[in-house]
């Protein structure tokens, strides 16, 4: 699939599995902090929208004008943190390096770089949005 100019119809249709879709009072902010910090491959930006990829993973990104008519609307906070209770990891991408990058992508790091017991090296960074990303790659045995 070309993810730069396939259509939102052929888009919707082709979606399988699990999906996630980020809402933000600025798409345009949120992609570049993820590109910026993660590495992740952005299409189709613009003010209302984007395609995000990830290792084979497809997620997308709406603006809250876009999600007006969703119930859901209605309870997105003003302010962040938004996706309280949330944890998105970004497997792959080492955790030392995004969280280096972190402030120049509009990042905060809430939980630094650290091994884990269930055999991961992870952090967790707050998106400008309040959305808890965690890079985590696997430790050697």
């Amino acid at each position: 699939m070309d993810y730069d100019t396939v259509s939102a119809d052929e888009f919707g249709r082709s979606l399988r599995g699990l999906g996630a879709n980020f809402i933000s009072p600025d798409v345009r902010r949120l992609a570049d902090f993820l590109q910026t910090v993660f590495g992740l491959d952005v299409r189709q930006l613009s003010d209302d929208f984007a395609i995000v990829l990830h290792d084979g993973a497809v997620f997308q990104l709406h603006s809250d004008a876009t999600f007006g008519r969703h119930p859901l609307s209605g309870m997105l906070p003003d302010n962040p943190p938004r996706g309280a209770g949330v944890q998105c990891y970004v497997f792959g991408i080492d955790p030392d390096h995004a969280a280096a990058r972190a402030e120049a992508g509009g990042g905060i790091v809430v939980e630094p770089p650290a091994d884990k017991p269930h055999g991961l090296r992870e952090a967790t960074i707050l998106s400008p949005e309040g959305y808890a990303f965690s890079p985590a790659v696997a430790l050697p045995r």
